[in-house]
């Protein structure tokens, strides 16, 4: 195990060869668990303090409020627009923008020499590229409008969902790739994975 990770981490850079489905997907595994726990780690402490505040603010202004709780549920439901009880979606959109950043590169080159493994050029990962920087550009000013309580821009809100549409299309498509058996003899990027 620790040879697994010390081969991954010694080629974060290693843009060239092949890597076999096996070795890939089980390190795919490993950099999605981390992300999962890294996104608990960062996101968690920042929605508790929003959902403390609505509760704060129900208990200080139950005219205003309806909280609702039982077996399985609990929800709070408050009147009138309170854009500080929100959680900072700049810094949640800035945050995600940098697990993005870590995962890319924990598993762009892994991802490339799989590519290659199946007889592709690592370009294909590109492809849901365009589509992500759109979203991460459009979501955050959808939501300030929310947030502000303006009218949220429907032409925005277009955008972004047919942009993650075509954003999730992009993704399939490499994810396909990615799953592909590899060629069984040598190609074009060197002999074939050894595991």
């Amino acid at each position: 195990m620790i040879e697994f990770f010390g081969y991954h981490l010694r080629n974060l850079a290693n843009f060239s060869g092949r890597e076999s489905q096996k070795r890939f997907w089980l390190w795919g595994a490993f950099v999605l668990g981390l992300t999962f726990v890294m996104g608990a780690i960062v996101f968690m402490p920042r929605f508790t303090d929003a959902m403390n505040r609505m509760q704060r603010f129900a208990m200080e202004h139950p005219e205003s409020a309806t909280v609702e709780s039982g077996p399985g549920h609990y929800s709070i439901q408050i009147d009138g627009h309170h854009p500080e009880l929100m959680p900072d979606m700049d810094r949640f959109f800035y945050t995600l923008m940098g697990i993005t950043a870590f995962v890319t590169v924990l598993i762009g080159a892994a991802a490339v020499r799989r590519l290659h493994d199946t007889g592709r050029r690592g370009w294909w990962l590109l492809l849901p590229v365009p589509f992500v920087t759109v979203g991460y550009t459009v979501a955050p000013d959808l939501f300030e409008q929310v947030v502000a309580g303006d009218a949220a821009s429907f032409r925005l809100f277009v955008l972004l969902f047919f942009n993650n549409l075509i954003y999730m299309v992009m993704l399939a498509v490499v994810v396909i790739f990615l799953a592909l058996p590899g060629r069984p003899d040598a190609n074009r990027f060197g002999p074939p994975p050894a595991d």
